[in-house]
């Protein structure tokens, strides 16, 4: 009898069987690695995605800050100006007013020295004269 070299047919079966474990095994790892590899590939991306949005709301903020004292700056110019511009008005106007007022003072002045002197008659007149006469409730009574 020739011995035959090939393995019966359950070891081969066995055999055949371990290599496509194995050769799935390794699909499946080598399928593995690479969901890894793409996992560690998107937690980079969403990180840079994360980064690249604080530093767009931090440059947004920088340069509202600018736009905001510019503004402010531009207003307290123009606050400046219509101030320096209204001051001269203002201080003349002032010196209208202190004239008028004192005009209006020394008319009142020479008005009190006039007629002081006849109010003061007037008042003694009233004062010292005297008419006795009944009052006139009194008057109703008597008649």
């Amino acid at each position: 009898m020739t011995k035959s070299t090939s393995p019966p047919p359950l070891e081969r079966s066995l055999k055949f069987s371990f290599w496509i474990t194995t050769a799935m095994s390794a699909q499946q790892s080598q399928g593995i690695q690479t969901l890894l590899e793409a996992e560690k590939e998107a937690a980079k991306i969403v990180q840079q995605a994360r980064q690249y949005r604080v530093q767009k709301l931090k440059d947004a903020r920088s340069e509202a800050t600018k736009e905001i004292e510019a503004y402010k700056k531009a207003k307290e110019d123009e606050f400046k100006a219509f101030e320096a511009s209204h001051a001269g008005t203002t201080s003349s106007a002032q010196t209208v007013i202190d004239k008028e007022t004192e005009v209006n003072l020394q008319q009142i002045t020479d008005s009190y020295q006039q007629h002081k002197d006849d109010v003061v008659k007037k008042l003694l007149d009233r004062v010292v004269l005297v008419k006795p006469e009944l009052h006139r409730n009194l008057k109703k009574l008597g008649s």
